[in-house]
């Protein structure tokens, strides 16, 4: 039989960096427990029965549990509605229904967080062949990156931005917000892009409120995915008309096998679900496959589950840090999703650090990642993760580009333990020579 053995230097180092982040993981704690109550008053507040769990088949008409899920999500989300649906197969997916739902020829998509996540951007036609895209259907595209600092004196001075720069900018984005600009997209997360930073949803409320006053009619969507219960909002309570995410990610709580959400404005959410059935059809029809008690549960387990994902990407950041390796964010940073980037500067400490990775997981432990083509994305990509549920980013996962920096994006973990655990095992593995990455 075999098992796993640990080197004393590196418990040691494990042990100090947990005493060091010992205040911000009692941060984190109490987000989650923000969050929590909000999940279970909203329960409370929608009656949940046994009688949710029933399943439906054929077209799913009526389905109560459906309707309790959209409800229940859409008050957990402080929206006026929502849409939960298994047929949802991905957040890129959830995203373009919003997008194909918003939008109509002749219409301007402007992002202003700049490139896109690699998958939304052959959506909309600026990577890819085009077939089927927003550009194919007559969408115009444009995009500019504007971080929340240029937004105040304060915040552009602490940045070391100039005031004239500052201001070029903001009136370059004012520019782009006028017809026939129809839609702005934000995306939270960092994505495949170790310069890029989260941002809070704070800053995201800014980043509207100079849309809404430049142009009230732009609607603007928020792609959230992997930010989910990291604060105490959403971003829907900062002025979103639309957010989108994957349910296999954070509000999934490792239970759901699939699926993804949306939440914003009733019309809105309307609008994506003809897209997702028919006009007409909307969101009337639909089953969820006999899987609406794992759905209930895991939005129930999602804010300890984030909680635990979130400390544990705080611990390795530290860790890999004291190593000497870059990171991003620092350990000691805000957190606002649940993504710890690592650089590594090399294609194969990268490749073996997924490997690492793949060795401590539960499922398919036995496995060597290998960098292959992934659909959606322009560079390969080495992609870590021995998941219950197949491709689950909540659950302990770590992929990366096959392009400079080299950087693994680590995220997930159903349970602190098992992060700490992996990190036990592949710094272990590193030393030895076994697999080397640091």
């Amino acid at each position: 039989m075999q098992t796993s053995t640990v080197d004393q230097a590196t418990k040691d180092l494990i042990r100090q960096a947990e005493k060091s982040l010992a205040d911000q993981f009692e941060f984190v704690d109490e987000t989650a427990l923000q969050n929590q109550r909000k999940v279970l008053d909203a329960f409370r507040n929608h009656k949940l029965t046994e009688e949710h769990f029933a399943e439906k088949t054929g077209y799913g008409i009526d389905d109560a549990g459906r309707e309790a899920l959209d409800s229940i999500f859409a008050e957990v989300f402080n929206a006026p509605a929502a849409a939960v649906r298994m047929q949802v197969v991905s957040g890129t997916h959830a995203l373009a229904l919003c997008l194909y739902g918003c939008l109509k020829p002749g219409d301007r998509l402007v992002s202003i967080t700049g490139a896109p996540y690699d998958t939304l951007q052959q959506v909309i036609g600026i990577a890819g062949d085009g077939r089927g895209s927003l550009r194919e259907l007559g969408v115009a595209y444009a995009e500019i990156d504007i971080d929340p600092a240029l937004l105040n004196v304060s915040g552009y001075q602490a940045a070391g931005i100039d005031a004239q720069v500052a201001a070029a900018r903001v009136l370059e984005l004012q520019k782009l917000l006028e017809a026939p600009t129809k839609l702005v997209t934000i995306q939270k997360s960092c994505g495949y892009s170790f310069d890029r930073r989260t941002l809070s949803n704070e800053e995201i409320g800014k980043m509207i409120a100079l849309v809404k006053a430049t142009n009230p009619d732009v609607l603007v969507m928020v792609d959230n995915c992997y930010g989910e219960f990291v604060e105490s909002t959403e971003p829907t309570s900062h002025g979103a008309d639309i957010i989108a995410g994957s349910l296999i990610k954070n509000p999934g709580g490792g239970l759901a096998i699939s699926g993804g959400y949306i939440a914003g404005r009733e019309d809105l959410i309307e609008s994506a679900l003809y897209r997702l059935t028919a006009p007409g059809i909307g969101g009337h029809q639909g089953v969820s496959f006999n899987q609406n008690r794992l759905l209930f549960q895991g939005l129930f387990l999602a804010p300890s589950v984030v909680a635990s994902a979130v400390k544990g990407a705080m611990l390795s950041a530290l860790v890999f840090s004291d190593l000497g390796m870059d990171v991003k964010p620092a350990a000691t940073k805000r957190r606002f999703d649940i993504i710890q980037a690592i650089k590594f500067g090399s294609r194969q400490k990268l490749v073996n650090f997924c490997r690492a990775i793949q060795y401590f997981s539960p499922v398919n432990a036995h496995v060597s990642p290998e960098p292959a083509e992934m659909p959606g994305y322009e560079d390969q990509v080495v992609m870590a993760g021995g998941t219950f549920v197949e491709g689950s980013t909540i659950e302990l996962s770590a992929d990366g580009p096959l392009r400079e920096p080299y950087a693994a994006f680590l995220q997930g973990g159903l349970t602190y333990l098992h992060i700490k655990c992996m990190l036990e095992g592949a710094i272990t593995r590193s030393r030895s020579g076994e697999l080397p990455f640091v």
